[in-house]
Order: structure tokens, then sequence, then C-alpha cells
């Protein structure tokens, strides 16, 4: 297994060593303006170096300026390759993954078996056990359990059927049992792999509004430091008359092309394009698929969390987590009756009674036999269950039953019997804490009730006071009652709540939000989820949502973990960190090499008859050898530094839950001033090998 990540590695660096060359394109440069300026300056130096050459004249100085300019161009290239390359080892697993299939064409009731590219929206296809569903659609017959590892990775099947919120099924998945008819949701080319496929490998990928800004920022700043060198000329032919001094040799047409080259943001410029790929690059390793890097960058902005109670903050089924004996019963007793009463209740409330029995009391469950005793599983029509003990001609002699508190009370008082009043104030206790009561009787006696609680997911207060600190507020959404919702969220701790949710609630309340300068993030599975979604800025669908659904959000999870809503949103916010901390590490580049390069190819200006130095000398604290050498380990130092940060730009910088003020002040301390630190450090170290190997007088 390791050799195998090593091979596709290996494989991935070397197609972007290719692509890189293939990107000098100039089509392909203009896209980013600071790398095409940087292309030009290259394309000029080589000219020269050639001109010089042709009549008869060799510059190392000029050789070597034109290989590491060229390698600067190249560094970025292969950066943004090689965050493409990612995704397009991804995207060849799905190819993989997809079978050219035959599909079964249901019309007037007949099936005629046509190729599956073929198939049209709207179509109706059968798909039975062992049957590759031929393209996306919709369940509107029947009930199968599908296998969906070729997406999601996970082996365990899942359950699709019609009419409910899990009736979307992907083309290229594989039905394990039963028979299901799927309506076609997609024309050919249009199905759900063939789009993740194409954004996964960037084909359609589009610059994000944050990304677009930043460029015209940094083309900006491009143009301004275009004109400073363009003018440098200018003033070096009038200081070096007004001194007496010749400095053609210095400021030469290769110099100032370097020098340009060395003070635009060429690192970010370089970069820029690998982050926000790498973004959705983490996103895709995460089994979450982006529509666009426009959502990526949003969910870095979001300020406001809508998040589904059930499955999300909750674990999503009922659990016992009491009991409650009536007058005169002892606990162990009610205990003993509530396990027996529920071994034949295959409902996860029904298994987590028999569990807290054996957990507070140790008691093991009843090995009962079918000639003593009758199980009466739960149903939905009783909403009881329970177990019938019997002579041997069938007569019975005892019931247990546990079930509704209502249902328990009418049985109770068929048999004779009343419902004691201080149970019933408990059980209306239970419901206004947000939980459900079930009643346990034996015979005409009600023995006492079980608390049965919606448990909060372990963890996710933590992880909402984390996101509080970074000035997010999360809101539960719940269909309960505002009494139940109210104590749910108070226990897990998020901000508000909106209790008994309808499709309208949830988008006024996101209309609401936006309104007021928030950005909006919620997930949702179901068609009465879809303008939720559609409205929201981050909509997250779940994979086993309806097809509605899918469409609406600008993302879906592949595991249909609602969880995820809050990987996605730290994700996006380390997006938007790893772009402002390569910003702020390359404009601190810039002023330290401007700092560092300008008194250095200056230090002889207005130098008297007898000095080797003029007054400009003094700046260079540095003390480089040449302006020559200056030249040379800044251009090579600019070139290197985009390498350097590759991994960095790929894996993002380190996440934290902390306020934007502290990030900033962080980000400034570790970026800014390693960014003004580091061109001292590795621009003198470059001049001094380049002194020691001769390579410039």
């Amino acid at each position: 297994m390791t050799k195998t990540i090593e091979t596709n590695n290996n494989m991935i660096i070397l197609t972007a060593v290719k692509d890189s060359f293939l990107k000098l394109n100039p089509k392909e440069e203009m896209r980013n303006p600071v790398m095409f300026v940087t292309f030009i300056c290259s394309a000029i130096t080589t000219v020269f170096f050639f001109r010089h050459l042709y009549g008869g004249v060799f510059s190392l100085f000029e050789l070597l300026i034109s290989i590491w300019l060229w390698f600067t161009v190249l560094f970025a290239n292969f950066a943004e390759a090689l965050a493409e390359g990612r995704g397009k080892a991804q995207a060849e697993s799905l190819k993989k993954s997809r079978k050219e299939v035959m599909a079964r064409l249901l019309v007037n009731d007949k099936e005629t078996v046509i190729p599956a590219g073929k198939l049209k929206k709207n179509d109706v296809v059968v798909c039975e056990a062992n049957d590759i569903i031929p393209a996306d659609g919709e369940v509107i017959e029947g009930i199968a359990s599908v296998d969906e590892s070729a997406i999601t990775g996970e082996s365990a099947p899942v359950i699709r059927e019609s009419g409910g919120d899990r009736s979307a099924v992907t083309g290229g998945t594989k039905v394990i049992s039963d028979r299901v008819v799927i309506r076609i949701t997609a024309d050919p080319g249009g199905n759900f792999i063939d789009r993740m496929i194409a954004l996964i490998e960037g084909a359609k990928r589009q610059r994000t509004p944050n990304e677009i800004a930043l460029s015209i920022v940094l083309s900006g700043l491009t143009i301004i430091f275009l004109l400073a060198v363009a003018t440098l000329k200018l003033f070096a032919d009038y200081s070096g008359a007004a001194a007496g001094q010749d400095l053609s040799s210095i400021v030469t047409v290769p110099v100032l092309v370097s020098l340009l080259v060395c003070l635009i943001p060429t690192t970010i410029g370089g970069l820029l394009s690998a982050i926000g790929i790498a973004g959705m690059d983490r996103l895709i390793r995460r089994h979450v698929i982006a529509k666009s890097g426009r959502a990526v960058e949003a969910a870095g902005d979001i300020d406001v969390l809508l998040l589904d109670k059930t499955g999300t903050i909750t674990l999503g089924n009922r659990m016992a987590s009491d009991f409650i004996p009536a007058a005169g019963v002892e606990q162990k007793k009610l205990a003993e009756v509530a396990q027996l009463s529920s071994l034949s209740d295959e409902t996860p409330e029904g298994r987590s009674i028999v569990v807290l029995a054996k957990e507070k009391f140790e008691l093991r469950a009843q090995s009962l036999h079918s000639n003593e005793a009758t199980f009466i599983p739960f149903s939905a029509s009783t909403q009881m269950s329970g177990v019938d003990f019997h002579e041997k001609d069938k007569k019975v002699y005892r019931s247990i039953r546990k079930g509704a508190v209502e249902a328990i009370k009418k049985d109770v008082e068929a048999r004779g019997g009343s419902f004691p009043s201080n149970l019933e104030a408990e059980a209306r206790k239970v419901s206004s804490s947000g939980g459900t009561p079930l009643a346990v009787s034996d015979d005409n006696k009600v023995l006492g009730i079980i608390h049965l609680k919606d448990i909060v997911k372990g963890g996710i207060k933590e992880r909402f006071r984390e996101l509080r600190k970074m000035g997010i507020r999360t809101v539960m959404i719940t269909g309960d009652n505002p009494i139940t919702a109210a104590a749910i969220a108070a226990e897990a701790g998020v901000d508000d709540f909106i209790a008994q949710a309808t499709p309208e609630s949830k988008m006024d309340r996101i209309s609401r939000e936006q309104a007021g300068g928030h950005l909006v993030a919620m997930t949702g599975d179901g068609t009465n989820d879809a303008p939720a979604l559609a409205q929201a800025d981050v909509g997250v669908t779940m994979n086993t949502g309806t097809q509605a659904a899918r469409e609406a959000g600008n993302m879906v999870d592949l595991e249909s973990n609602p969880t995820k809503l809050i990987e996605i949103v730290e994700i996006g916010k380390q997006l938007l960190m790893t772009r402002g901390a390569l910003t702020t590490f390359s404009i601190a580049n810039d002023v330290a090499k401007y700092f560092a390069i300008i008194p250095a190819m200056f230090g002889m200006l207005y130098a008297g008859q007898n000095e080797v130095r003029g007054p400009l000398a003094i700046l260079n604290i540095m003390q480089l050898h040449s302006p020559l050498s200056a030249i040379l380990s800044a251009v090579i130092f600019n070139a290197i530094i985009i390498v350097i940060l590759i991994p960095l730009a790929l894996r993002g910088v380190a996440y934290h839950s902390e306020s934007a003020r502290t990030l900033l002040r962080r980000n400034l301390q570790i970026y800014g001033l390693g960014g003004l630190v580091a061109p001292f450090i590795g621009i003198k170290l470059i001049d001094i090998l380049i002194v020691w190997l001769k390579v410039v007088q």
C-alpha cells in the first residue's frame, strides 16, 4: 500500500514537471498577470543574452539571470500543475469506477436493453439485484439496498426508496437487493460522476471573487513597480552624469528586468492558483465535492451556521437515560420489567432500554421460550411492545407492556387499572425537558416511566465553543416544539434555534441573516430543504438526499455526514488564512528585497576620487559583494522561495480557531516578520556562494 502511494505521488510529480513546460504557452501565462510579466522579462533577458553572444560577447551573468527567471516561471507553473495533478489523480479513480453498462429501459411496461449512454432525461429504467444503476435518477417505485462505494468509499450499502428524502441514486452505483424503478434526471454527460470529474480536474474551475480581487491588487503593485523600475534608468543616467560616473554597465536592461521581477509579488502570484486548487482538493479528500471555488471561499467567510438537530447535533436516535418508578415500586423492578418488555423491540430505543437496565443493575436479558411466552413486537398502530406469559394451554396469566404514555394508559384502564397522577406529572416533566416518556405496565399496574432523550453528540459543545471564538454564530434547526428545542439547544451550547421548522421559516431566517450582512451556511437532504439550500451562501447537500436538494446546494457530502459542515467551514477559513499568510509573506519579501538590492546597486554613486564606496553604501547593511552579485542573488532567491513554499500552499497553514484579530496578529508576526527576515538571510548566503564560485566579479 505504501509503495502504491509513493508510486502515485511520483507519477503526479513527473506529470506536474511535464505540465510546467506545457504551461509556458503565452495564452496560459496571460491568465496570471504577475507571472505573465515574469514570462516577458525572461524572454527579454534571453534575447539580450543571445544578441550579445551573436556579437561575440559571452555574459555568464546574463545567462544565469535568464535561466533563473525561466525557473521562476516554471516553478510557479509547477505549483499549479502539482495542485491540479492531485485533483486529476482523484478524477482518474472516478473514471475507473465508471463502467459501460446496459440499461433496462421501461416503455409501456415493456423492457428494452440499450446502452446507458443513450439514456435521456425522464427515461424510466428498471434495476434489480446486481445491476449497475445506469445514470443519475430518482426512485419512483420500490425499495432497494445500494452499494455506493464507487463514489463514497464506504462499503456499507444504503437504502434507497421512493417517495422520501432517500430517493436519489447515482449512476455507476450497484443495486444489492430487491427491485426499483428509476426515473433518469440527467442527460448524457451530465451525470453526477461526470460533473465531479470535470470539477476535480479543474477543467471548469473559475477564479473566485477574492482571487480576482487579489489578482487586481497584485497587478496594481506590478504596474507601480514597473513605473518605478522604468524611471530608475533615467535617475541613474542623471545621477551618473552629475557625479561624473558611468553607470551604464550596471543599470542595463537585463538588470532592470531582473530588478522588476524581484520587486513585483511573484511569490504569491506564482502560488495563488495552487492555493485555490488545493483548497478544493482538501475538501475532496474529505469526500466533499464543491461545485465551484466560490463555494469553498464563501465557507471561509461564513459567520452564521444553520445546523439540523437530528444527526448533526444529536445522535439521531432517542436513547433510554433513566428509570422513574411509581410510588412503592423499586427502580430495579421497573428496569427488569422494562427490559423484558423491550426484548422484541428492535428499534434503537428498545435496544437502548435493554442496555441501560444491564448497565445500571447488571440485569441480563432473560431467555424465554415460545412455549412459555409470546413476544409482542412494537407496532406503530398500538405504540406498544411487550411480552405475554402463558400456561401450556396458551392461557395468558401475565402481560407486560411498554409504550407511549397514552397507549399504556388506555391499555391499563381497559384491564381495570388506573394511571397514577404523579406519573402523569413525571411524564409532562420529561416532555418539557426535551425528552420522550414511555410508560411500563405489568398487567393492570403502571410501574413507572422510562426517560428517552435525544443524546447530544460528545464533543459537539466544545466545537461550538471554538466556532464562537471565531465569530461564528450557530443556529439549530428542529421540528420539535419550542420547549424541547430550547432544552436541547441549551445542552448542546448553540447560540439560537428554530423550533417547529418549516421550509418557509428556514428561508425567512436565512434571508434575514443575509439582509443583516451575514454569510450563512446550512446543510440538508430533503426536497423541503432545497429552497433554503439554494438561498444559503454555502449549501451542503447530503449525497443520500433527493435530486432537488443535490441540485440546490453548492456542495455535496458523499458520506452524508451532516456534521461535516463544521469541517467545511474550517477548510474554507484555512484557505483564506493560507492565501492571506502567503500574501503577507510575499509583500514583506518585496519590501526586504528592495532595501537589499537598491543600496548595493548604487553603493558607489557619488563616491570621491579615492573612495570605493559612496554615501548610499551605508544602506547596504547586508554588505553584498557587488551590484551584479546582489541582483543575481535576489533572482535566485526569488525563484527558490516559490519551491520552498509549494508544500505550505498545498497543505495550508495550521488552522487555529481564534478571532480574526488574533489571527491577523499571528499572521503578521510569523509571515510578515518572516517575509522581512528571510530575504536578508537567503540573499546574503547566495551572494557568499556566488562570490566563492567566482560567478561574478
